[in-house]
């Protein structure tokens, strides 16, 4: 199983890297997470030169796809040439994103009818794009999820291990990345995020 983690240039590094490494931990399970980006080498925010491991076509093949956020996501939203290279498929990947990653999700029509978790800085965005914005750092529904606040992007790839290979899978990789003494709340804090994460059903 391939995740494809969007990267664009003015990337979080928090963003793309905590959830492209807890993802990884998993790669003798067979889930295994690629930083995919629109050109070979992009810059993150605070200047951080990263090259891809995967060009963005990487995309339409992958089984998860989580969109990263960073400072030039307006810009990305307004370059068609951008979105049209993101043919996401929520009957067939998982599709995630984190902070302002909604934003793209929201051009995209893929929140329609559905509320999202984003920053507080790329809120008004999203929400301008006509959806409800939850105060709550994660929010699922069937095949797509929203993380909002740089350190919920852990909250996104644990639910991206549940989905695939299992709650103890996730629970094992919150365990080890834990601060040390804080491995059962970190734990649970990340496993009930997920859980809580879905919609109440009447």
């Amino acid at each position: 199983m391939q995740v494809a983690v969007v990267t664009f240039d003015g990337f979080n590094e928090l963003d793309s890297f905590i959830a492209s490494a807890l993802i990884n931990r998993c790669r003798p399970d067979g889930l295994e997470a690629f930083i995919t980006t629109p050109t070979p080498v992009v810059t993150s925010m605070n200047g951080v030169e990263v090259t891809g491991q995967r060009p963005m076509e990487f995309v339409a093949e992958a089984d998860v796809v989580l969109i990263g956020s960073g400072v030039k996501t307006r810009d990305v939203v307004a370059d068609n040439r951008l979105l049209s290279a993101l043919p996401l498929d929520p009957a067939r990947q998982l599709i995630g994103s984190q902070c302002s990653g909604a934003l793209v999700l929201a051009h995209l029509g893929l929140l329609e009818g559905r509320p999202a978790c984003t920053d507080r800085t790329s809120r008004p965005f999203v929400e301008a794009r006509g959806v409800t914005v939850l105060d709550a750092p994660f929010h699922v529904e069937g095949n797509i999820a929203t993380a909002g606040g740089c350190l919920a992007s852990q909250y996104l790839a644990a639910w991206v291990i549940t989905r695939t290979l299992g709650e103890e899978a996730a629970r094992g990789v919150l365990d080890y990345v834990a601060p040390v003494g804080e491995n059962l709340e970190t734990v649970e804090r990340g496993l009930r995020a997920v859980r809580t994460g879905e919609p109440v059903r009447s």
